[in-house]
């Protein structure tokens, strides 16, 4: 463990030097004597590093050791380095001569390493120690003086002049006394020095102690007992065929397994030639690993080994014969390192969760990685399964970033779970896994969106006020906040398309109501534009186009046209009595404001004073005779026209009409003078007085009635309003003329003569009827208005041309 300590350490050093431009060249180095108390100050790292404490707190510095221990503290605020714990130089570098523990202070953003090395100086803190409290030699009486007895040297955990420095006896003896020295590069020897010949009959064994004084202030000393047992002829010790046993094993070796063998030899025979073999323990190693058979010398293991506890165990075995001689060899076991330790990942840093906008090339996570085995098995590959948004960056040594390399988009991938494989290069490699888990946190980057192009929703005209009419929906693929969204109506509309405020939509569910009851005839559709806006900063929101439909209702019955439908008596139609069925009599006109099927009209004949005689067309209103006349027939007809159309449930409307039979129109003339008695005259001439007071009072009358009407139909076309688009009608009249009907009042003048037997009578012009005044409902407002021109009947037109001439109007009130 010492050597690959060292090792490590030497490793480090030449890393540092060669180090990225992240790390500082050189290292920075203190020194600090073991056992310091815990707080004690280091060094002035801050200063040292030249940084100030706003920089350290702002980076996030740190310590970090390769070990993972942390023997120092770093103190951010006043940038202070200080013992965070106990330090036993001997516990953490053992017999090495100098003892140094690095570490690196990492800041971040940007990364940046510092190397620290502080060395760790050696106080005597420890006394010398005798493997054995007691050592007992079994010498011949014969010996020579000069005789050489080994003993095993006094071990000190401490280093330098703090070790052993000199042995002394106590008390002092003629007999014996210490050398001690070195002999072979890293092996000290301690003997006793037999100084003149011993004589068992005069003592047969003695007793001192040796004591071993090391060089530090104040010297610590150790003991131990030498008990001298004097025998007789035993001349031959025992000889090592190796002063030095060197073994090299398996780690993974099973225990039990022969290390190595150890072999002694004594040329004396007999008891004295009986080798026996012990192994003993070495300072600090109380419970050893190994263990010795006394007879055949073999060196074998009594637990696992492990190479990263301990690379180098070192063993004393000593071999003493059956006359007392021994002899002591250094066994030297090197256990060799296998593959039994999978790489490591310590993570520094993590980030989670990332904003979806991240940038390429952002930090995501930093992390070590470090194997306790060495050499190839040591040497570590990391790999990331997923390179797709993320990978790998070597920072520094043995730190790794975690990077994002593209754009993420949380919408297509929220979460992004990442494994991190960390191989050694053994036989079979090792592998670790580490496992990262970043969640990707929403950004408002995506605009509401309908699931229709457009809407087209329909109500019914004369609707309820607040009437729901239909739902616009549209969902943001974002979350939270970012995807709740709202509902408005657009204020800004196009020049074509104005705005409605009959229309209001849901701003939560996204629910179109009509607010007020709409007339098909004055709106028959209307666009607006509803906006959906999400909640994100900055909103974003999307339009769309919702076209309202109002459907027509049957809500108009049918309007007649002509007739004219006044109070005053209406106009006869004049028909001769020669007339053959199919004669057109007339023909009524009749619109309906309301569209399509509730504006088909059909005409029925609902009352007539001879119903045999007329039918009217099913479609065209026209009236004609269904047979020829007879005389039997009256010669007024009343007829009463039924004009209903064709809506659910239909309403109408009727047209009262008139119609005179006449025989060449002589049935109408006046009486002819003939002869007669006087009182016949007399009689003829007082009812004719009368007739004539009679009509003209008639007249009179009819000419104040019809001016009246004239008046009272202008001012209700001027304040009357009629729901009809002017090309409705305007193509009604057209369908009317074009299918043979009559799309004009006719108005007759019948001129009566005394002296003649013959009435004659002439059709005049046609005289359009004024129609009131159409409001357009659709693309006109309500004061754009289209005149029909109408053409008053003037009073020139109603008079008679001679006195014995009369009217139309005169006539029918006959």
């Amino acid at each position: 463990r010492r050597r690959a300590m060292a090792l490590a350490r030497q490793v480090l050093c030449v890393s540092a030097f060669l180090a990225l431009p992240l790390a500082r060249a050189e290292p920075i180095r203190y020194s600090v004597a073991e056992e310091a108390e815990s707080g004690s100050l280091v060094g002035e790292l801050a200063e040292d590093a030249r940084l100030t404490p706003a920089q350290l707190s702002a980076r996030r510095a740190r310590l970090v050791s390769e070990d993972g221990r942390q023997h120092f503290r770093f103190e951010r605020a006043s940038g202070r380095l200080v013992v965070a714990g106990r330090l036993d130089r001997e516990e953490l570098c053992a017999q090495s001569a100098t003892c140094m523990l690095p570490f690196e202070l990492l800041l971040s953003d940007p990364l940046q390493f510092f190397r620290v090395e502080i060395t760790l100086d050696d106080i005597n803190d420890h006394s010398p120690v005798f493997p054995e409290d007691q050592v007992s030699f079994d010498i011949l009486e014969t010996s020579d003086p000069g005789s050489r007895f080994p003993i095993e040297a006094a071990q000190d955990l401490d280093i330098g002049s703090n070790t052993v420095q000199e042995y002394s006896i106590t008390p002092e003896n003629d007999y014996f006394r210490v050398s001690y020295g070195s002999q072979i590069i890293g092996k000290k020897y301690l003997e006793l020095v037999l100084e003149k010949p011993l004589d068992r009959e005069e003592q047969a064994e003695m007793g001192f102690s040796l004591i071993a004084m090391d060089g530090g202030s104040p010297p610590k000393s150790g003991t131990t007992q030498v008990k001298i047992i004097i025998l007789d002829v035993n001349d031959n010790a025992p000889v090592f065929t190796q002063d030095e046993y060197i073994g090299q094993i398996l780690e993974n070796t099973p225990v039990g397994s022969v290390v190595l063998t150890v072999l002694a030899t004594d040329p004396d025979a007999g008891v004295n030639g009986d080798i026996a073999y012990q192994l003993s323990q070495a300072v600090g190693q109380s419970d050893s690993a190994f263990v010795i058979d006394p007879i055949t010398g073999e060196i074998k293991i009594t637990k696992p080994l492990d190479f990263e506890t301990k690379q180098m165990h070192e063993l004393i075995v000593r071999a003493r014969d059956g006359g007392g001689l021994s002899a002591i060899c250094k066994v030297l076991v090197e256990v060799v390192d296998v593959n039994d330790n999978a790489p490591e990942l310590v993570v520094s840093s993590f980030s989670s969760p990332l904003p979806e906008n991240t940038v390429p090339g952002t930090v995501v996570a930093l992390f070590t990685v470090r194997d306790r085995d060495s050499g190839a098995n040591g040497k570590i590959s990391c790999a990331l399964q997923d390179q797709l948004f993320f990978s790998l960056r070597p920072a520094y040594k043995n730190y790794y970033e975690l990077v994002t390399v593209s754009a993420l988009d949380r919408e297509e991938t929220p979460q992004y779970i990442l494994s991190v494989t960390a191989a050694d290069a053994g036989s079979p490699p090792l592998t670790s896994t580490q496992t990262f888990t970043v969640d990707i946190s929403d950004v408002n980057d995506n605009a509401p969106v309908f699931n229709q192009t457009s809407y087209t929703m329909y109500v019914r005209e004369n609707n309820v006020p607040t009437v729901f009419v239909g739902a616009v929906s549209a969902a943001d693929a974002d979350v939270g906040l970012n995807a709740k969204v709202s509902y408005s109506l657009a204020a800004e509309q196009g020049p074509e398309r104005p705005w409605c405020s009959c229309i209001s939509v849901n701003s939560e569910n996204g629910h179109v109501f009509v607010l007020r009851p709409l007339d098909y005839e004055h709106l028959r559709q209307t666009e607006v534009t509803v906006s959906a806006s999400d909640a994100g900063s900055p909103p974003l929101r999307a339009n769309v186009t919702v076209r309202l439909v109002v459907l027509d209702e049957n809500d108009n019955a049918p309007l007649v046209l002509y007739p004219a439908q006044e109070s005053s008596p209406a106009s006869s139609e004049l028909v001769p009595v020669s007339a053959e069925a199919g004669y057109l009599i007339s023909k009524v006109v009749a619109v309906d404001a309301d569209s399509g099927q509730n504006s088909w009209l059909s005409y029925h004949l609902l009352r007539a004073t001879d119903p045999g005689l007329f039918s009217v067309g099913l479609q065209s209103g026209e009236v004609r005779l269904r047979r020829p006349v007879t005389e039997r027939d009256s010669v007024k007809q009343k007829l009463l026209v039924l004009v209903r159309d064709n809506g659910k449930p239909p309403l109408s409307a009727t047209a009262a009409l008139s119609a005179l039979l006449l025989k060449d129109f002589s049935d109408v003339r006046l009486p002819h003078s003939s002869p007669a008695s006087e009182d016949q005259d007399t009689s003829l001439t007082t009812y004719l007085i009368i007739a004539l007071v009679f009509v003209s009072l008639l007249f009179l009358i009819s000419t104040a009635v019809l001016v009246a009407r004239k008046v009272c139909r202008r001012k209700e076309l001027k304040a009357g309003h009629v729901l009809y688009a002017a090309d409705t009608l305007q193509s009604g009249l057209a369908d009317a003329a074009a299918a043979g009907t009559l799309p004009r009042a006719y108005c007759y003048e019948i001129s009566l003569t005394t002296g003649s037997g013959n009435s004659e009578f002439r059709f005049l012009k046609p005289i359009l009827p004024s129609l009131p005044p159409q409001h357009c409902a659709v693309g006109q407002g309500p004061d754009e208005e289209q005149d029909f021109p109408g053409v008053p009947v003037s009073t020139e037109d109603m008079a008679p041309d001679n006195a014995g001439t009369l009217s139309a109007g005169q006539f029918n009130a006959l």
